[in-house]
């Protein structure tokens, strides 16, 4: 995988190292040049399509600009909010860029008269179905006596402006402070039903028609026809995880609420950048949602969403022309509110304070059908970018290498269209085809 990212990219890392030598990263409210006039027939085409009657009926923005030179070379509704939908992940990743270490932060300790006091993270790969981190769980383990504290975290079980109805789904598990399994039960079906946690084994009935939970309690339901995998994520509480992990650790754990006023040490877990290329390629909200608390954790003891995101803002990104409404990690809600020039603003920031190679590992390929799989990523896709979609919505930003070695940073947003989404992914894969071939 990574063989085939140096190779698509090692144009641009070294084109990178001589742009970056100067050392000097520009607000993005100085990129006031405009394309040469050979790219005006190209601008010209591409603004036409716009006005053609398959977008009057929806919203649009596009802003694409030269990295090198800083030309703006489209701007359509730059400056406008939209719903960003789960490109809202790119600020995560960059949060999780400029806060986080090499490795996910795992937990707090503190040993105190024999009994090592705890506390989560947000880190979302304890046992998870994909990660299934256990450094922290054999960490635990070497203790006859622990005592977790759980109630550092600030916020809800959703975030504001999620969809209730979204509950038994996969992609909205509640976020928690020490989440455990991915706060989801997996159902193998093999030639025997496997359920992950077993703890929840007593809770699976075979039933059609249902939901795959009950909206108020951990009863699951399982169809008769099923997909070889699923996932249903469960309802959280800190009893219920002490249980989960006294199953997993089979030690003593008990629950506290106060914290020694000690220093803290740090249990260091897996490689950040393995989380971070999963949230993104997978779009996993989950995973943006508990890298945004963990990130806080860097911060103070409490885990709260607004910290990291009023650092970053407030710091990091503070010259954002437009600040943006983020409301959440991962984009679920539909009170975000991004601008296209605010997304390759951090695209242009990500690509100077980034390696290159890694950065170009970390964003997903995409072409006409969507975000490509990791497993089948080529050297032949021309587009990294991270994807966003909900209902009538669908959005693109990243990174666009044309025809002739050049590198430009896009935003495409739409919003508001009734018509099928793989007809507008079409649509925007067709104009930016136009400006892979003509700049």
């Amino acid at each position: 995988m990574l063989n085939s990212i140096v190779g698509t990219f090692q144009v641009f890392f070294n084109q990178s190292l001589r742009l970056k030598a100067f050392g000097v990263v520009l607000p993005f409210s100085l990129w006031v040049g405009c394309a040469s006039l050979p790219y005006k027939t190209m601008q010209k085409a591409v603004l036409d399509d716009f006005q053609s009657e398959k977008f009057k009926a929806q919203y649009t923005g596009l802003l694409v600009v030269d990295l090198a030179n800083k030309d703006t070379l489209i701007n359509l509704n730059g400056a406008k909010y939209f719903t960003p939908a789960s490109t809202t992940k790119l600020f995560t990743l960059y949060t999780s860029l400029k806060l986080l270490g090499d490795r996910i932060p795992s937990l707090k300790y503190v040993n105190k008269n024999n009994t090592l006091i705890a506390m989560g993270t947000g880190d979302p790969s304890w046992l998870h179905p994909y990660f299934n981190n256990e450094i922290p769980i054999n960490f635990l383990a070497q203790y006859d006596s622990i005592a977790l504290f759980m109630d550092n975290y600030v916020g809800g079980k959703f975030g504001p402006g999620w969809a209730w109805e979204d509950y038994p789904y996969d992609f909205s598990p509640e976020i928690s402070s020490l989440p455990l399994f991915g706060n989801v039960v997996t159902l193998k079906v093999n030639d025997s039903l496997k359920v992950t946690p077993k703890y929840f084994s007593k809770n699976i009935l075979r039933k059609n028609g249902m939901p795959l939970r009950e909206w108020k309690e951990n009863q699951f339901y399982l169809p008769d026809i099923e997909p070889d995998t699923l996932y249903a994520p469960y309802i959280t509480s800190k009893e219920l995880t002490l249980t989960l992990l006294k199953d997993v650790i089979d030690k003593n754990v008990q629950l506290v609420d106060s914290l020694p006023l000690q220093n803290w040490k740090t249990l260091p877990g897996i490689p950040r950048d393995s989380v971070l290329k999963y949230m993104l390629w997978q779009s996993d909200n989950f995973l943006a949602e508990q890298l945004m608390l963990t990130c806080s954790s860097t911060l103070s003891d409490t885990l709260s969403f607004e910290k990291a995101r009023n650092l970053i803002l407030g710091n990091h990104l503070s010259t954002l022309r437009q600040k943006p409404r983020w409301v959440d990690g991962s984009g679920l809600s539909r009170y975000n509110l991004f601008t296209p020039e605010s997304m390759v603003s951090v695209l242009h920031t990500l690509y100077l304070e980034t390696d290159s190679l890694r950065l170009f590992s970390l964003i997903p390929q995409w072409d006409f059908n969507g975000t490509v799989t990791m497993e089948h990523s080529n050297n032949n896709l021309f587009i990294h970018a991270k994807s966003g979609s909900m209902g009538n919505i669908y959005n693109l930003s990243g990174y666009l290498r044309t025809a002739s070695g050049k590198l430009l940073a896009f935003s495409f947003m739409n919003n508001h269209f009734r018509r099928p989404s793989k007809e507008v992914r079409r649509d925007m894969y067709d104009i930016l085809k136009v400006i892979h071939e003509s700049y």
